[in-house]
């Protein structure tokens, strides 16, 4: 049985776990293409290590939309079990239809999963805040539920507003919300549901510096994963309301790490791969046919994260 069956985090846990850095779990792939599950395991231990109080998989960070459906419910328990209570987990589905959301969000409950995030489908602006409302309280009967504004990122800020006040309203089993819009509509829907539901900021420290004052309670943090002394100089600032530190964070790290990522072949995200394997966590592979940093590139990314002082 599972170390966490039968734990129910309640609202105010909830908060506290996705209060402050939070980190984004990116699946580990094997030089073959198949889920480096050691590799996991290893940043699993990592985070937990350097104190981050969750552990969250997305449809983008964790790769799902280049596995099978097979591969993210073994990938969730895997996280679940390796965890075994020592964070909460947030467990996540890819635009699934209502039924298969359903059915995922009962197994995300059986395996032990604290918050399950959903993200619906959304081509040709298909849906509506009537039916995504309905969709998040289907699946929030089974399992405290986590929104991601990007399944609003189509239709925009009134569509994404709407959408959410009627959720608010109407279903009780949410708790969570995670922004990906940013800008004016990220702060509007911050004044709206942090009295309700725990709110934090995607991508950048930027990003949550920008919300922090409407009341965000957390971030995602890259730099939890391999150097988390960065998230800790941020967030220390943060807690002592010294707005000045915590930008000088942003400007002499976050600022030039992510331009250099941003200008990797393969994307940022065969960049941020590299770096893991700089940093001995686990090695750089990502499924084919999808690029990885070959040898002279990571001598390259090496030298220029030795110049940033982050090596």
């Amino acid at each position: 049985k599972q170390a966490t069956e039968g734990r129910q985090m309640d609202r105010d846990q909830i908060r506290e776990a996705l209060t402050g850095p939070i980190t984004s779990i990116r699946t580990p792939f094997t030089r073959e293409s198949e889920i480096d599950y050691e590799g996991l395991r290893s940043t699993l231990d990592f985070n937990i290590e350097a104190g981050s109080k969750t552990m969250l998989m997305t449809a983008g960070d964790s790769h799902y939309i280049a596995l099978s459906d097979a591969e993210i419910a073994d990938i969730s328990k895997a996280v679940v079990d390796h965890v075994s209570g020592r964070a909460m987990v947030v467990t996540a589905d890819r635009f699934y239809h209502t039924r298969q959301a359903v059915e995922f969000a009962r197994y995300a409950k059986e395996i032990g999963s604290d918050l399950h995030m959903v993200l619906p489908p959304g081509w040709a602006a298909s849906a509506t805040p009537q039916t995504l409302c309905e969709h998040y309280a289907q699946v929030a009967e089974h399992i405290p539920v986590m929104v991601v504004t990007g399944a609003f990122s189509a239709q925009g800020e009134g569509f994404g507003l709407d959408t959410l006040r009627l959720v608010r309203e109407r279903v009780q089993n949410v708790a969570a919300i995670k922004d990906d819009m940013l800008g004016p509509f990220a702060r509007k829907m911050t004044l709206l549901v942090k009295d309700e539901w725990a709110v934090f900021s995607g991508g950048q420290k930027q990003n949550h510096l920008d919300l922090h004052p409407y009341g965000c309670h957390g971030f995602m943090s890259t730099f939890m994963s391999f150097k988390p002394e960065v998230t800790h100089r941020y967030w220390s600032a943060i807690q002592s309301n010294d707005l000045d530190a915590a930008s000088t964070v942003i400007r002499e790290f976050d600022h030039p790490f992510f331009e250099l990522l941003m200008k990797s072949k393969g994307g940022f995200d065969a960049a941020l791969h590299g770096v893991f394997e700089l940093f001995d966590i686990y090695e750089r592979w990502r499924p084919a046919p999808y690029y990885n940093l070959n040898n002279e590139e990571m001598e390259v990314l090496k030298g220029e994260l030795e110049y940033l002082k982050i090596l």
